[in-house]
């Protein structure tokens, strides 16, 4: 019976587990944590993004970082299919804006019991509190080497370690270390989806904020690299929020100098935006500028507006010239911030970068340098934005790798 290897039960481990499993394998998924899935606790604020719901064209788009490497991979194990599978565990799931797909109760645990729930239905063992230190071939075996001291034999591994982010939930770049060892390139990892340090300082008075219904665009030189509307948080160091997190993607290759754009009104041009300000300081006479713009702006932004407009809060109504009407216009279409970082890639929602996609079978996930060794989710130099779309790619290379190590792909 052919002894099968996968390091690290979050989503893409239980998916290579359940799929590796079948009456000729043995199939045993260990995880350094406590408890499976500890890092899919945090998705979707908790409630978890299972996926996107979006076609295969417009989903590809979402996926900035090599996105062909993942064609194979989504013909055999695409978004229908974890929905079906989580489904078919007892979890019921929704659709909500933007095709993010989430469970009806809005529980990441139900997601992650679910996966627990297929993985050792189909006959995988998952053992837990086991970290591996080394991952050895010898001959046609591989030897993993724990913490505790033991070691055991496999004819097959799978590496689903995830990334450098959030290392409290385990992802502290093991899989890196094991690729390593074998021989394997590991592309530079940076931080992706990810809170944005900003040059200017003012954003500290405004954190905890948080505005919708804006338009965040990001630009490097005169190229604009993202735009959209939507939701976004001022923070003690910059700004974070759905928005941001979507735009660092875009700039997380050198984000320092990357110019931000925040329109407060997006629904309203230059014209009627003008004409809604006259109406309000019409509705203001005589009061001064600072309590005027109040049905602009949220209170904490008022002052920090007026700045960046150059114009004096305690000036009333009745002295606003044209010019700084239009300064005002301007300022509420155009609020500026440039990048001065990324925050620490520790919190970034998922790693940049990972074992060289091009030493990796696109079909299989097996390694082209070491038959046996198979790699799934977060490890591989593929990424992609905001949705529901990174965790796809976990779950669709852990199903290919699970069938592989298999034997079912050959």
């Amino acid at each position: 019976m052919k002894r099968i290897a996968v390091i690290g039960a979050g989503p893409a481990g239980l998916i290579a587990g359940g799929f590796a499993k079948t009456d000729d394998t043995r199939v045993t998924v260990f995880d350094r944590n406590e408890k499976a899935g500890k890092k899919l606790f945090l998705t979707g604020k908790g409630r978890c993004n299972i996926t996107n719901d979006a076609p295969r064209d417009e989903f590809m788009q979402n996926i900035p970082r090599n996105p062909r490497f993942l064609y194979s991979a989504f013909d055999g194990f695409f978004n229908y299919d974890i929905i079906e599978l989580i489904e078919a565990q007892g979890v019921p799931t929704k659709v909500e804006r933007g095709g993010r797909v989430f469970p009806q109760s809005d529980k990441s645990s139900d997601v992650i019991k679910a996966l627990v729930r297929f993985a050792e239905g189909r006959g995988a063992q998952i053992r837990l509190h086991s970290r591996v230190r080394a991952v050895e071939k010898t001959g046609e075996e591989f030897k993993l080497s724990f913490e505790d001291g033991e070691s055991a034999r496999f004819d097959s591994v799978i590496i689903a370690t995830g990334g450098l982010s959030y290392p409290s939930t385990g992802s502290t770049g093991d899989g890196y270390a094991f690729a390593r060892a074998f021989g394997h390139t590991v592309t530079e990892t940076k931080p992706s989806l990810i809170s944005l340090v900003t040059e200017e300082t003012w954003p500290r008075e405004l954190a905890g904020l948080s505005l919708k219904n804006v338009t965040l665009t990001a630009s490097r030189g005169k190229k604009r690299v993202y735009s959209e509307l939507g939701e976004m948080l001022f923070t003690h160091t910059g700004v974070s929020g759905p928005l941001v997190l979507s735009a660092s993607t875009r700039i997380a290759d050198d984000p320092a100098g990357a110019k931000l754009n925040i329109d407060m009104k997006p629904a309203l041009d230059g014209q009627t935006l003008e004409a809604r300000v006259m109406r309000d300081l019409e509705a203001n006479r005589h009061k001064q500028m600072k309590n005027a713009v109040m049905g602009l702006l949220p209170s904490r932004m008022v002052p920090i507006v007026l700045e960046l407009a150059g114009i004096d809060p305690e000036k009333t109504t009745d002295s606003f010239t044209k010019a700084e009407r239009k300064n005002l216009v301007f300022t509420l279409k155009n609020i500026p911030l440039t990048v001065k970082a990324a925050s620490p890639i520790e919190e970034a929602i998922i790693t940049r970068g990972g074992v060289s996609v091009k030493e990796i079978d696109p079909k299989t996930m097996e390694s082209k340098l070491v038959p046996g060794l198979y790699f799934a989710g977060e490890v591989i130099d593929a990424d992609a934005y905001t949705g529901g779309f990174n965790l796809q790619i976990a779950y669709s290379t852990g199903a290919a790798a699970g069938r592989a190590a298999s034997g079912l792909n050959q």
